[in-house]
């Protein structure tokens, strides 16, 4: 079970604070089991800082502690504080990651049965998608659903997503894609041949949470020459 630390001290020397934590990085040369750390100012009050640390597991962050390093970096940041820190231990109940949640509708939505669904839910009205296929960039909502219907009027496909990786405002997925190809698909016919193809894509969302921006690299090459797009150049 996931396990957050939660650390709370008074302190005007923050900087300090930031350098003993460098130092104690550098020290421990990789051998710290935190996964995470953020640390938090508080608005109304400047002196108020709150460290929040997870770690995989309770036991992770007991290893962690007993590292000789964590108890000199701890009398060192006692000296920086103008009150003793107080420690919060909590094992995670409930952990939404809401950037991978919606990469994953995304790619869902994408592969549904039937009429496409409206995608306004999960992709801003302004969306800009970039394929370096394309010579220009697919701008709005209604234009990138237009391409999204081009693939599906071609393949009837399914997206194994392999890894979803999110920080800040941007996640990148790294995905499979499998179809048979059921009517034309860029000037070529039917072939009812079974393809595949690997990509990733880059997501940028927007203040409202919904996907303002795509980023697409797959290998149309290859998907092309499964089709037999290549096969008078390479006869």
């Amino acid at each position: 079970m996931t396990f957050v630390q939660l650390i709370e001290c008074k302190t005007s020397r923050l900087d300090e604070m930031n350098r003993l934590m460098d130092d104690w990085v550098a020290q421990t040369k990789g051998r710290r089991t935190a996964t995470h750390a953020l640390v938090g100012k508080d608005r109304s009050d400047a002196s108020h800082i709150v460290e929040v640390v997870e770690f995989p597991s309770y036991e992770d962050a007991m290893r962690n502690s007993n590292l000789p390093e964590t108890d000199r970096i701890f009398q060192g940041m006692v000296a920086l504080c103008d009150e003793m820190p107080t420690f919060t231990d909590l094992d995670v109940v409930r952990d939404e990651r809401l950037a991978e949640d919606t990469v994953r509708r995304f790619f869902e939505a994408l592969e549904t049965p039937g009429e496409l669904p409206p995608l306004n839910d999960l992709l801003d009205e302004d969306i800009h998608s970039h394929d370096p296929v394309n010579p220009q960039d697919t701008i709005g909502l209604d234009n990138v659903r237009a391409e999204f219907r081009m693939w599906r009027g071609g393949f009837d496909f399914s997206f194994t997503v392999e890894d979803v990786f999110a920080q800040g405002e941007r996640a990148c997925a790294r995905w499979t894609w499998r179809g048979v190809q059921k009517g034309e698909f860029l000037g070529l016919p039917n072939t009812g041949r079974q393809v595949a193809m690997t990509g990733t894509t880059v997501f940028r969302f927007g203040e409202d949470g919904k996907i303002a921006e795509l980023w697409w690299q797959h290998d149309q090459l290859g998907l092309m020459q499964q089709l037999g797009a290549l096969d008078d150049l390479e006869s």
